[in-house]
């Protein structure tokens, strides 16, 4: 694990957007594990602005609500095409969310976990924290094995995003979710936190031990994975000094320091 720290939000969402824009430079195929939520906006925005090709591309997302229909604004199929699918090139056909309307929801799990494997598996996962240290709806208490399944959602995650709906009481209490065993099986991880209101549990995640408790504790087993925050969400971590000089010296950090 590396923990990048940049200025601010900007520079935060501006290095994670380049960082996604050479590997879809590297590797035209690039499968791409994507995630939704009010951080992710600003870095689609600049992934789009970027025009780069998209045409050979795959995509997974990490969840979908339970019972509502795609062409919901409340899906994250309508967040998605919104936010970034309708502003690229790439294929929708090649895109990807959990079904949140089957009918069989184990079904359609073991499915989505057939398409990832089907496709060579996930080249970079995109990921957020939520306030409870979740990754995806990966939940207190999921196992560090798990695979796509269905969750019930804490009342913490309702509270986060039910604002999100013209009428809170509206928001489904349950999602399907890739388990975080699934998500750490992607080839490279890059995470992105912003804000204040991120810092103590993001300390937690990445200093703290690892517990399925804290889902995002489990980032700690992966050879590649990178966290990219700004000065406000890294406020509580003790080796803030130690990340710093990480950017400002490894040689693989040195094409993006003018960012």
């Amino acid at each position: 694990m590396e923990v990048i720290i940049r200025p601010n939000k900007e520079s935060a969402t501006t290095l994670a957007a380049n960082l996604i824009a050479d590997l879809v430079k590297r590797k035209p195929t690039l499968v791409l594990g994507l995630a939704t939520g009010r951080t992710m906006e600003e870095l689609y925005d600049k992934v789009a602005a970027m025009k780069l090709d998209f045409t050979f591309c795959s995509s997974f997302n990490l969840d979908e609500y339970i019972g509502i229909e795609t062409i919901d604004k409340n899906s994250y199929r309508y967040y998605m095409n919104k936010h970034l699918f309708d502003k690229v090139n790439i294929n929708k056909k090649n895109t990807h969310l959990p079904d949140g309307m089957a009918k069989n929801t184990i079904i359609a799990c073991h499915e989505y976990e057939n398409q990832i494997n089907d496709s060579g598996g996930i080249d970079v996962q995109l990921l957020g924290i939520g306030r409870s240290g979740h990754i995806g709806f990966n939940e207190p208490l999921s196992a560090l094995s798990s695979r796509t399944r269905e969750k019930a959602l804490t009342p913490t995650t309702v509270a986060q995003n039910s604002p999100l709906f013209d009428n809170p009481e509206d928001m489904p209490k349950r999602a399907l979710t890739m388990g975080v065993g699934t998500i750490l099986e992607a080839k490279r991880i890059i995470m992105l936190v912003t804000g204040t209101e991120k810092a103590e549990i993001l300390a937690k995640a990445v200093e703290g031990p690892i517990t399925s408790m804290i889902s995002a504790t489990a980032l700690q087993l992966h050879p590649a994975c990178t966290i990219i925050v700004d000065e406000e969400a890294a406020g509580k971590l003790q080796e803030r000094e130690y990340y710093r000089w990480i950017f400002e010296n490894e040689p693989e950090w040195e094409p993006y320091r003018v960012v």
